[in-house]
This record gives C-alpha cells, sequence and structure tokens, in this order.
C-alpha cells in the first residue's frame, strides 16, 4: 500500500504541476483540499482524470461520494486498491 500512496502523491505532483512539492512533504492522512494541500474544485476534475489514465480507476458524477475519496492519500488509496481496472 505504501508504494501506491507515493505513486498518487507522484501523480498528484505532476498532473498538478506541484514543483515545491515532493512525495514526503504529502502527509497520508491530511486533507488535499481546503486546509491540507489547499487544492481546488479544478485540481480535483485535473486529478481525477489522471489518476483514471494512471490506475483505470473512474470515479462518481456524485460529489458527496468524490469527496470521501479525495479526502485524503490514505482515501485514495484504499478505493483504487479496491477499484483498480
Amino acid at each position: 500500500m505504501d508504494q501506491l500512496k507515493n505513486e498518487i502523491k507522484q501523480v498528484i505532483i505532476s498532473s498538478l504541476q506541484l514543483e515545491d512539492i515532493k512525495p514526503e512533504n504529502i502527509d497520508d492522512s491530511e486533507p488535499l483540499f481546503g486546509e491540507g494541500l489547499g487544492l481546488d474544485s479544478i485540481d480535483a476534475l485535473e486529478l481525477g482524470v489522471a489518476l483514471k489514465k494512471k490506475f483505470g480507476v473512474k470515479f462518481s458524477a456524485e460529489s458527496g461520494v468524490n469527496k470521501k475519496h479525495f479526502a485524503s492519500i490514505n482515501a485514495l488509496a484504499e478505493y483504487i486498491a479496491a477499484n483498480k481496472a
């Protein structure tokens, strides 16, 4: 699971062009949106597309469900591990 979390962090950094952030600077349980990593809704769309390309996972059109999956690296890793194509 640690490797998957690291891959997710790499996707976040590269797809959102966060040059100043390294994977080890992203806490697995820290929120990705708002106060944590500070991502916004545009970032969510870009990240969803990048994760779909990398891992073959699809995200629901229902935003409440996506908020749960995109809550943290831990939540994304659990979702991807359970739904990888």
